[in-house]
């Protein structure tokens, strides 16, 4: 077929998606939870938490074998997954005299409605809510509120719907800051059309990405039933507006922030994390850390270890080094943030880099050797 034949069949195509995507868009908008409108006493039960309109949310509990914890944290799992994210890590945080809670949020796990998306604004509530409670069962004690993944967006919606007041700081874990902006224009048309017209399409994730290189971690998420395999397409579409209403606006951080990321991220590309991490405030109280060995799943991958021994380090005094070495400082522009992920990618081992994307002169000559490359 000749080059012109199929420029013109390209466009052909474009011009019937488009067209399907205007006659069939005011037929369907993406379908949200119903409102439960219940008028409830919130309180945390021993495996599930209530809250003020009614929500009953499954709840996890690792809390230290004696004594008074030294800290409580409120665990946000990630897209499609559910309270058992945080299994092995709770267990190791209430060793450490942590207290952990983890609860299933709207639309996964064993709550009702499973599948369908409650909104950004619902999620971030939801987790204040539960923060409280948790702060009022253990007065005097800080309390910190940790996010991996899509838990992180729904964190960082919370602080900016209130950036302090309702905990004393926050970890992101891979936090989801993939904008629709970073996204080829064919996955945003693709979600947007479909999310539009057949808002109830499930679809699984590309096997090509992988979250871990941890096969015990692969091997859970594929045999629980309560991990979805298939998401509907409205459902990552709302998901997807939540990660654009995080990264659109620069905004300060209220609290003490720890973000963690690993260099072998295939669920979240360096390129838009980088861009959301160099808009945040060069003065606010926030850290990052890279990690060579790092994945998607920090917790749960090979090395583990070293992602919570930073954790743990940063939980006890926020101020502290970080046992890996792996603090990248805070990355002068998207450019420096690029070259630090892949100067952690060469290296590939437990010792982290230390100068590449840090301000000063030696993050300003690692991005311009990043550019002219």
């Amino acid at each position: 077929m000749a080059q012109r034949d199929l420029f013109e069949l390209r466009v052909v195509a474009c011009r019937a998606l488009i067209l399907c995507s205007t006659l069939f868009g005011a037929c369907a908008i993406p379908r949200v939870q119903e409102p439960l409108g219940g008028t409830e006493v919130p309180r945390l039960e021993a495996d599930r938490v209530v809250l003020e309109d009614g929500a009953v949310l499954p709840l996890a509990q690792w809390l230290p074998a004696r004594g008074r914890p030294l800290a409580t944290i409120v665990a946000l799992h990630g897209m499609n997954e559910y309270r058992a994210a945080f299994a092995d890590a709770g267990e190791q945080l209430a060793a450490n005299d942590y207290a952990v809670y983890a609860y299933d949020q709207r639309g996964f796990g064993a709550t009702e409605q499973q599948g369908l998306w409650a909104g950004g604004n619902v999620l971030a509530s939801d987790a204040r809510q539960v923060a409280q409670l948790v702060r009022a069962r253990h007065p005097g004690i800080p309390l910190y509120v940790l996010g991996e993944s899509m838990g992180g967006t729904v964190l960082l919606h919370a602080l900016t719907q209130e950036p302090r007041g309702w905990l004393d700081g926050a970890v992101l874990l891979a936090p989801a800051v993939w904008n629709r902006r970073d996204m080829p224009w064919y996955q945003r048309f693709g979600l947007d059309f479909l999310a539009h017209t057949f808002r109830g399409l499930k679809v699984s994730r590309p096997k090509s990405r992988t979250p871990s290189d941890n096969s015990e971690t692969l091997r859970r998420l594929r045999d629980d039933p309560l991990v979805i395999k298939k998401m509907r397409v409205d459902a990552l579409s709302g998901i997807a507006d939540l990660m654009d209403d995080v990264t659109d606006t620069r905004r300060d951080v209220g609290v003490p922030l720890l973000i963690l990321y690993g260099q072998n991220d295939e669920i979240i590309p360096a390129r838009p994390f980088c861009r959301w991490v160099t808009s945040l405030d060069d003065g606010g109280p926030w850290r990052l850390a890279v990690y060579p060995n790092g994945w998607h799943l920090l917790l749960r991958g090979l090395d583990a270890a070293t992602a919570m021994s930073d954790l743990t380090a940063w939980l006890k005094n926020p101020g502290a080094a970080l046992p890996s070495e792996c603090e990248a400082g805070k990355p002068l522009d998207e450019a420096a943030c690029l070259a630090l992920v892949a100067s952690a990618a060469l290296r590939q081992s437990p010792q982290c880099p230390r100068d590449p994307g840090l301000g000063g002169s030696a993050g300003a000559a690692t991005a311009a050797r990043a550019t002219a490359g």
